[in-house]
């Protein structure tokens, strides 16, 4: 186990308060403890949505994630992660916000799939750190995790937001169970984001890390979208090559230096930069109510 810095960090951790210092604790685990973990944790949260067949046919009818993947996918890692480098109560904490907030408004989404979003960041980062990262998550940052993602929820006023992490697992597991199901349109978002994950790689490795990919995926996941389950033999083979992975990353020094998503190599599409009260969609000026197929730029200034 990493030594040194890596215990330091995981005693201050511990000393934390996982309630009034949520945000801290989860920054610490996120951006130091484990970076690149939580990336693909958040990744496949956000992909295991599109199986609800009412999200995954919203995010069909808006073309965000079948037209432009990439800003899609820049926008919601920024926004998402500027509340956990700078905190609610600064002024990128406030934009990011208030940009999630008005583009979730435009829409017609039902309170119950909005808690369920919520859940999945909270539980998918503990499910694949817990099974492939160099170490488990520990008790403080679970619940500060939980903590974190519960402010959020607050802030855009989702009603029922579970309490502990326990119950935002029992929620997850009974909202798929009851929702998951096959949708020719969600199947249509899975293709396109499958798709923008291999256009990361050379173009000859498109085929396999799509493979991996569904070899990483559960049978509740293949099911809804349909897709054939990877032979045993693949699976257990891309799986213990993610642990792999973990045990390497044990025997590295420990991160010195934060790394947020921001920084993340597959953030492809502000080479120039941006500004959070410039990411997301927007509704085009004068359309009233769920502005599906009606999406714009940002309204002039």
């Amino acid at each position: 186990m990493q030594k040194g810095e890596g215990a330091v960090r995981l005693e201050q951790i511990r000393r934390m308060d996982p309630y009034k210092e949520a945000t801290a604790i989860h920054r610490l685990s996120s951006a130091y403890e484990f970076p690149w973990d939580y990336t693909r944790a958040l990744e496949l949260a956000l992909y295991r949505t599109y199986a609800v067949p009412r999200i995954g046919r919203l995010l069909a009818e808006t073309a965000e994630l079948t037209d432009r993947p990439q800003k899609r996918y820049d926008d919601t890692a920024l926004l998402l992660d500027a509340l956990v480098e700078h905190g609610f109560d600064s002024a990128e904490g406030r934009t990011a916000v208030r940009r999630i907030n008005q583009m979730h408004r435009s829409y017609d989404i039902s309170d119950d799939d909005m808690r369920y979003v919520l859940c999945t960041f909270v539980v998918m980062p503990r499910r694949w750190i817990d099974a492939y990262a160099w170490r488990r998550l520990s008790r403080h940052e679970i619940v500060a995790s939980s903590v974190h993602y519960g402010t959020l929820g607050r802030y855009m006023g989702i009603k029922d937001i579970p309490e502990t992490y326990e119950e935002f697992e029992t929620f997850l597991d009974d909202y798929e169970a009851a929702h998951f199901d096959w949708d020719p349109d969600a199947r249509r978002v899975s293709d396109a984001t499958l798709d923008l994950m291999g256009s990361w790689y050379p173009r000859p490795l498109a085929p396999l890390l799509r493979t991996a990919t569904l070899a990483l995926l559960d049978d509740s996941l293949l099911r809804a979208f349909r897709y054939p389950a990877p032979s045993p033999a693949t699976r257990a083979l891309v799986r213990r090559a993610v642990r792999l992975r973990g045990r390497t990353v044990r025997l590295l020094p420990p991160r010195r230096a934060p790394h947020f998503a921001r920084q993340n190599w597959e953030i492809k599409g502000y080479p120039d930069g941006y500004r959070l009260a410039d990411l997301g969609t927007w509704p085009t000026p004068g359309v009233r109510g769920c502005p599906v197929r009606h999406l714009g730029g940002p309204p002039a200034e």
